[in-house]
């Protein structure tokens, strides 16, 4: 795993300045586009050009199911993940739908779903494990499954990149990876697991109190392993969980920014982060979650979402839906008239 601590590409002050430069002489009042603004220059910096653009987006779908499923956690079985690879390949789920009005790439990836989705040819195949292992019992996933569930992450980015993709949507879908994502937040957060714990897939009230108890058993399980971002995926993740993870990292080694989608995303997000500071401005959050714990999330990572539509369906479905808005952002930049080429006068 030595690659995770590749150094992250620097963004270009230069063209920043320059797109700032731009932006000065454009037919507005300053500031007058708002968050648009930003994000022009953010985009510029990340790209590295004066002027910005999204024409070609990746999005990957990373699938994996959970050994904590048996606890009790979601109320959707586990053999819906497999018939949801071939819902997302068949062009029937909501990410399919998005990806093909974005006019971007969709990949899914099965990084350790319980059910084999070989027969899918369009899936790419890098399972580390036919689900992880029920973490109440022990630990989720073995060092070397982490490795293959990180690498996966990794490959998806480059094969984004060799592609010429100009931002990277990493997706996920698991049957009760809403637990292992909250499992995760508490321990790196230090918060108790009610504090993260929500609905998910649709639990009632005492359905999330069960979920937080059974992940404040793995805590307690787990405790004295939990001392590093890494030991933490491995005791507490899953596969499609850690492959984010390593999608970010990479992303921001390859100089690819990220639109990172809801809840279970900006965990893994946070993770990333937690391994390698260094790739906090390749990566943007597009979405507040309508799950509960993202808002602690999003605070322990410092940035405020683009848009709130209360989604909370994962897949990447949140990411997609905010790519229009900087797709704007990048045409108000780029074609707006200056001041000059108008004739107005400025001031």
């Amino acid at each position: 795993m030595e690659w995770l601590q590749d150094m992250a590409a620097m963004p270009s002050e230069t063209h920043r300045q320059q797109a700032a430069a731009r932006q000065s002489e454009l037919t507005k009042p300053p500031g007058s586009l708002g968050e648009l603004e930003r994000l022009a220059l953010q985009l510029a910096a990340l790209q590295g050009s004066e002027r910005p653009s999204l024409e070609r987006i990746a999005i990957t779908v990373f699938a994996g199911d959970h050994g904590v499923a048996a606890e009790g956690v979601s109320v959707f079985p586990q053999e819906v993940t497999v018939a949801m690879i071939a819902n997302f390949v068949q062009g029937g789920a909501a990410i399919s739908v998005l990806a093909r009005e974005l006019g971007a790439t969709l990949e899914v990836v099965d990084v350790g779903a319980a059910a084999p989705s070989a027969q899918f040819p369009a899936v790419v195949q890098h399972r580390a494990g036919e689900g992880t292992a029920n973490f109440c019992q022990a630990p989720a996933m073995s060092e070397q499954q982490l490795t293959i569930a990180l690498a996966a992450g990794r490959e998806a980015l480059l094969r984004a990149k060799a592609q010429g993709s100009q931002l990277f949507i990493g997706g996920e879908m698991g049957i009760a990876n809403t637990t292992a994502a909250s499992a995760i937040a508490a321990a790196l957060l230090g918060l108790p697991a009610a504090a993260l714990s929500g609905p998910g897939t649709g639990l009632d009230a005492n359905g999330v109190s069960h979920k937080a108890q059974v992940i404040e058993r793995a805590l307690a399980l787990h405790r004295d392993k939990l001392n590093s971002p890494l030991a933490v995926l491995q005791h507490l993740g899953g596969f499609e969980i850690a492959a984010l993870c390593g999608a970010y990292i990479a992303a921001a080694q390859q100089g690819i920014p990220v639109l990172v989608d809801g809840f279970i995303s900006s965990v893994a997000a946070l993770v990333a982060l937690r391994i390698h500071p260094d790739i906090a401005p390749w990566l943007l959050l597009s979405h507040a979650s309508a799950e509960p714990g993202h808002a602690t999330v999003v605070a322990a990572i410092g940035q405020r979402p683009l848009i709130d539509l209360g989604m909370r369906l994962g897949e990447g479905s949140g990411a997609a839906t905010t790519v229009p808005l900087l797709r704007l952002a990048c045409a108000l930049h780029n074609n707006m008239a200056t001041f000059a080429e108008a004739g107005v006068a400025k001031g």
